[in-house]
């Protein structure tokens, strides 16, 4: 009888090392894991693929953002519009930096109440805005305006640049590819002519802008889901109504 009570006991002990082990192993797991982040693949015609990590702990909302516009097919086709030795800039659908928006998203900055800590150096990948400082005398809400402008256009950083760390959106950043980057930071831009003094002047427009020919996102099976967004602010109404007090 005594013996069968040990066995008994000795079962169950075993039994409570192993529950033990195995919720102690999946503490351990739930301590360590790491969520993988997306993993943006974009491919520039002629050029090759610039591979971009996305940082969703940083910018959760720019993320989605992202991610929505690219299984969206938005960038295919689009180009880099501008290029600068320190960065490039792409995503605009009119081509220029002009094109509409169909909404805005918040800016996730430190300047606009976010806890953003990424910084703008080499291989940073920032969502582009307005900016509407020019016209804070009139309104200093315009400041605020301009923070929370951002869509679609986005560039990557070819050099640190310390001037955008809390003013504009750092998302990303460049895993490989990024002397495709510096390749199309020393293309040619366009000349432009002053119409009344004849003088000519270099623009940030490339007389061939580089073509993304296809972008696609892995998330590794992690549903990001819908960015929150608002009505895109009308500058142009604004400043016809506050100067002129026109509206259209």
């Amino acid at each position: 009888m005594k013996d069968k009570k040990l066995t008994i006991s000795i079962i169950a002990l075993i039994f409570v090392l192993i529950l033990g082990g195995f919720l102690a192993y999946g503490y351990y797991q739930n301590a360590t894991y790491k969520l993988q982040r997306p993993v943006v693949s974009m491919e520039i015609e002629n050029y090759g693929t610039i591979k971009m990590e996305l940082y969703p702990d940083a910018a959760p909302n720019t993320v989605k953002n992202f991610i929505k516009l690219i299984n969206e097919g938005y960038y295919n086709g689009l180009t880099f519009h501008r290029v600068e030795e320190s960065l490039i800039q792409g995503g605009d659908i009119a081509g220029d930096g002009t094109g509409s928006t169909e909404y805005a998203i918040n800016g996730e900055f430190s300047e606009n109440g976010y806890d953003n800590t990424l910084k703008f150096e080499r291989g940073t990948v920032g969502l582009a805005r307005q900016d509407y400082t020019y016209y804070s005398s009139l309104n200093p809400n315009l400041v605020e305006e301009g923070y929370n402008s951002g869509y679609a256009q986005f560039f990557i950083m070819a050099k640190d640049e310390n001037s955008f760390n809390g003013y504009y959106t750092a998302f990303g950043k460049v895993i490989e590819g990024m002397e495709i980057v510096d390749e199309i930071t020393k293309l040619e831009t366009e000349i432009e002519t002053d119409e009344e003094t004849g003088e000519e002047s270099k623009t940030t427009k490339p007389v061939n802008p580089p073509v993304i020919s296809n972008i696609t996102v892995e998330t590794f099976g992690v549903e990001y889901g819908e960015p929150e967004t608002h009505e895109t602010f009308d500058i142009n109404s604004y400043l016809m109504q506050a100067l002129y007090g026109i509206s259209y």
